[in-house]
C-alpha cells in the first residue's frame, strides 16, 4: 500500500470519538478488548514506534551519515510497452527493417540516433547507450518484473524492485520525504523487504500527492490524538497475533505523518517554477513528471521513477512512436541539462529503459510486436562514462553483434553507478539469500 493510502487511512478510519475504529475483518477471531486493555498491552509498543519514526534521534542519524555520507540518488524513465531500438537509439536507415526514420549526428562523433531526437542529440556526450540488450522474456507482465527486479518471476518469491533496493541502501530512514517516489504508474514494490521500501505513487504529476492535508474538522491536535488510538489498536493486534508486518506499517505511517508535516513537501509541486523553466521540459504529464523528478532528488529522494506510456506499437507503430519521442526527447534532454546545471548529475544516475524491444520486420499493420531479443537501453550521470556506445545489433537489428548484455549485468551497473554492493544479501522470509540481481557483472566501459 502506498503512502497515499496510508495518509488516507489516517485521516478517515478512525472514528471522531478517537476510541475506536471499524471492527476486525469478517471471520477473524480477534477478540476487541476495552480501551484500558488496549493501553495496556499496545500503548507502549506501537506509540513508542510511531514516535521513534517521527522524532529521527540524532544518534541514529549521525550514524546514518556517517554510513553513507553522500548517497547518490536515481530517475528511471521507464517506456512502458517496449520501445523499439531501430526507431530510437539504434537506427538502420535503408536497411529492411529500419523503417522511415533518418539518423541523425550528435555532441558525441561516434553516435548517431533518430531525427526525432533532436534535442537529445545535443547532450548525446553525456549518455551511455547500450545497444546490445538481450532477454528472453517477450511477455508484458514477465519482462516488467525482470526490468523492475532483474530477476524472472518466481512463485516462491516476490524480489524487490530496484527502487526498493535503492532505498532500504541508501535513503535515509528518518528523511521527511518518501526513499522512493512513482509518476504516473505504480512501479514495483519492496518485495520481501517489506512495505516501507515501497513507493509513494503520484498518479498526476504537477498535483500535490493527495492526502497530504488534515481531514476537514481535524486539527493538528485531533490527528495526533487520532495517531495515538491508531497505535493502541496496533499494539494490541501485533501483541495477539505476533504479524511481523506491523512493524512495517507503523514505519509507512510514521513516514507519511513526517512528510505531511515537512517543509520539503514542496518539492512536488512544480508551480513554483519558472514558465521557462516547465516548457522547456514540454507541455505533457512526462515533461513535468522528469520536472517534479528533479524537485525530488534535489530535495533528497533518492529514486523517482516516471512513466511514459504508450510504447506498445502493434499497430500504426512509426506515428505512434514519433509521437512518444516527440514527448520524451524534450523532457529528457532537460532533465540531463537542469541537473547538470545544478551540479547534480554527477550524483544521478538517469535510466531510460522499458520491458524489452520490438520486433526488427514491420507487420501487415504498419506495427512491431514484442522482441527481447535485441532492443536497447540508456544511461547518463552516476560516473557513467558519456559518449558511449555498448555493444551492438546485426546490419538488420535482430540479434545483438556484440557484447550481449544479460539483464543482470545492466542492474550489476546499475549498483556499482549508485555506489551499492551488488554482492550483498538479503534473507526472504524463508531464509533464502537474495542479491540485487543475480549473477550479474558491472560493465567496466560503461564506468567512468
Amino acid at each position: 500500500m502506498d503512502a497515499s493510502h496510508m495518509y488516507n487511512n489516517l485521516n478517515t478510519k478512525l472514528h471522531p470519538d478517537n476510541t475506536t475504529c471499524a471492527g476486525p475483518t469478517p471471520g477473524s477471531s480477534i477478540v476487541m478488548p476495552g480501551r484500558r486493555s488496549v493501553i495496556k498491552s499496545g500503548m507502549g509498543m506501537l506509540l513508542g514506534a510511531m514516535l521513534a519514526e517521527l522524532s529521527a534521534p540524532e544518534m541514529a542519524r549521525a550514524a546514518y551519515t556517517a554510513k553513507k555520507a553522500k548517497p547518490k540518488s536515481c530517475i528511471v524513465l521507464w517506456m512502458n510497452g517496449g520501445p523499439s531500438h531501430l526507431d530510437t537509439w539504434d537506427p538502420k536507415p535503408g536497411a529492411v527493417t529500419g523503417g522511415p526514420f533518418k539518423a541523425i549526428k550528435t555532441r558525441a562523433a561516434d553516435i548517431q540516433i533518430c531525427e526525432h531526437l533532436p534535442q537529445v542529440a545535443d547532450v548525446a556526450d553525456k549518455i551511455a547507450i547500450v545497444r546490445s540488450m538481450t532477454s528472453k522474456e517477450g511477455n508484458h507482465q514477465r519482462a516488467q518484473y525482470l526490468m523492475h527486479t532483474g530477476y524472472t518471476p518466481n512463485p516462491t518469491v516476490v524480489h524487490p524492485s530496484l527502487g526498493s533496493w535503492v532505498t532500504e541502501e541508501l535513503a535515509d530512514p528518518h528523511f521527511d520525504l518518501p526513499g522512493f517516489v512513482s509518476i504516473s504508474g505504480p512501479s514495483y514494490g519492496a518485495g520481501f523487504l517489506g512495505v516501507q521500501y515501497g513507493p509513494l505513487v503520484v498518479q498526476t504529476p504537477g498535483q500535490m500527492p493527495q492526502n497530504v492535508a488534515y481531514a476537514a474538522d481535524v486539527d493538528a491536535g485531533r490527528f495526533d490524538r487520532r495517531q495515538q488510538a491508531l497505535a493502541m489498536l496496533e499494539g494490541n493486534f501485533a501483541k495477539q497475533t505476533g504479524d511481523p508486518k506491523v512493524s512495517g506499517r507503523v514505519s509507512v505511517y510514521g513516514k507519511a505523518v513526517k512528510m505531511m508535516r515537512s517543509p520539503r513537501l514542496k518539492a512536488f509541486d512544480i508551480s513554483e517554477e519558472p514558465e521557462s523553466v516547465k516548457t522547456a521540459y514540454g507541455d505533457t504529464n512526462f515533461g513535468r513528471g522528469c520536472l517534479m523528478a528533479r524537485r525530488l532528488v534535489e530535495a533528497g529522494v533518492r529514486f523517482v521513477e516516471v512513466v511514459l506510456d504508450g510504447w506498445d506499437t502493434h499497430q500504426d507503430n512509426f506515428n505512434r512512436v514519433q509521437k512518444q519521442m516527440n514527448t520524451f526527447d524534450p523532457a529528457m534532454a532537460s532533465l540531463i541539462k537542469d541537473l547538470t546545471d545544478r551540479k547534480l548529475l554527477d550524483d544521478t544516475l538517469i535510466i531510460w529503459m522499458g520491458e524489452f524491444g520490438r520486433t526488427p520486420k514491420i507487420n501487415g499493420n504498419e506495427g512491431r510486436d514484442h522482441y527481447p531479443g535485441a532492443w536497447s537501453a540508456v544511461m547518463a550521470g552516476a560516473g557513467v562514462r558519456g559518449g558511449t556506445i555498448y555493444g551492438s545489433t546485426n546490419e538488420d537489428g535482430t540479434k545483438p553483434a556484440d557484447k550481449p548484455t544479460p539483464v543482470c549485468d545492466l542492474f550489476a551497473t546499475y549498483a556499482a553507478l549508485l555506489g551499492m554492493d551488488n554482492a550483498k544479501t538479503f534473507n526472504t522470509p524463508i531464509g533464502r539469500p537474495v542479491s540485487i540481481t543475480e549473477k550479474g557483472t558491472p560493465i567496466a566501459q560503461l564506468i567512468g
